[in-house]
């Protein structure tokens, strides 16, 4: 029976300078038999490892799991960096990632990069310097990660989550955005809508590239054209919704219905449809993107893409305990489903809104 003392104490104490000395001399053996008992590197005598543990007990003594993790290079920490911790989508990918982490006896360690790429990269820095076993990356927008790995990590292993930066051949686990976009505009194109914008994200980001092209395939299918104006790149916030809205609301013809990159877009885009005294979706539908917690608590409660934030964060850290132990495996791209969540925010367009032509 071996103690994993970089995953468990073993008794709590009040006694907080106790060191493997006194384990070594309480059980009256060598500071070498206690560090292979706690270490489980070298056999020992059943008698001896039975002293050992009793000491342990007796003393409450509680191996450092940072002196271990420094002596095998590694501790049984996994560093995570997230590029905005206000966006209310990230804390379900990471909540899905720490419970996965801790069933395996990983604690997580949570950065947060404000999308700003110097700061992303000295994050991860820090993060190998510290003997961290993995690292789960949300890239931030212009992340030159495949750079930032040779440069900075020395072979300690990475993945990365939500958006897949160019070139980058690591792991990753991501949404199908294309396919998501694309199933919330058919659904507005089935209802009657011809006059549909979009609200996206930036255009540096891989999520909102996706994405705005699932928006444009689906309105090609149905010959549909894409007014002037009527494609906005904007950032992930309701700010950028609510600029980017009144923007739409100024062009002529007005859309009659909107995608947006995520929720928080949708949430700036009803505000500005509100102060513009119209109404949703009597006057304009949208759709988000992330199905978040307030969507069903919108006036009106936002339609909305679900994208698996907590499987995300799940599977990722299930990748990368993989690279953990060793695994050569050639690198791996999970892409998960999204699903349309209906609600009360989109509906048929008004009649003197249905004559937009098709493209010829």
């Amino acid at each position: 029976m071996s103690i994993p003392g970089s995953v468990h104490t073993i008794k709590k104490s009040s006694k907080s300078n106790i060191t493997i000395r006194d384990v070594a001399e309480h059980a009256d053996v060598s500071i070498g038999t206690v560090s292979n008992v706690l270490n489980d590197t070298t056999p020992v005598k059943d008698d001896l490892r039975r002293r050992v543990l009793e000491a342990i007990r007796d003393l409450g003594y509680q191996p450092s799991k940072l002196a271990r993790g420094l002596r095998r290079n590694q501790t049984n920490l996994l560093g995570m960096v997230i590029p905005d911790i206000v966006n209310p989508f990230f804390p379900a990918v990471v909540r899905g990632a720490e419970d996965s982490a801790y069933q395996e006896s990983f604690n997580l360690v949570l950065c947060n990069a404000d999308n700003d790429p110097d700061k992303e990269a000295q994050y991860l820095q820090e993060l190998r310097d510290h003997r961290m076993a993995g690292i789960i990356l949300i890239p931030s927008g212009n992340a030159e990660i495949n750079k930032l790995v040779d440069r900075t990590l020395n072979g300690t292993p990475i993945i990365c989550l939500d958006r897949r930066p160019p070139h980058w051949s690591g792991d990753s686990v991501t949404v199908d955005n294309l396919k998501g976009a694309s199933a919330a505009t058919q659904y507005l194109l089935n209802l009657g809508h011809r006059a549909i914008a979009m609200i996206g994200g930036s255009p540096h980001l891989s999520n909102a590239i996706e994405r705005k092209e699932g928006f444009r395939a689906a309105m090609r299918e149905h010959r549909a054209e894409i007014g002037p104006g009527y494609i906005q790149e904007g950032q992930y916030n309701r700010v950028s919704g609510y600029e980017k809205m009144r923007i739409l609301l100024g062009l002529r013809p007005r859309p009659t219905a909107i995608v947006t990159g995520n929720d928080l877009i949708a949430y700036g885009a009803l505000a500005a449809i509100r102060e513009a005294g119209l109404k949703c979706p009597k006057d304009i539908s949208i759709i988000g993107f992330d199905d978040l917690e307030l969507s069903e608590f919108t006036d009106p409660p936002l339609t909305t893409v679900v994208q698996p934030a907590y499987q995300m964060g799940a599977k990722g850290v299930n990748l990368l305990l993989k690279r953990i132990a060793g695994s050569k495996d050639p690198a791996v791209h999970w892409m998960l489903a999204t699903e349309l969540k209906l609600r009360q925010s989109i509906e048929p367009p008004s009649r003197k809104d249905t004559g937009r032509k098709k493209k010829t």
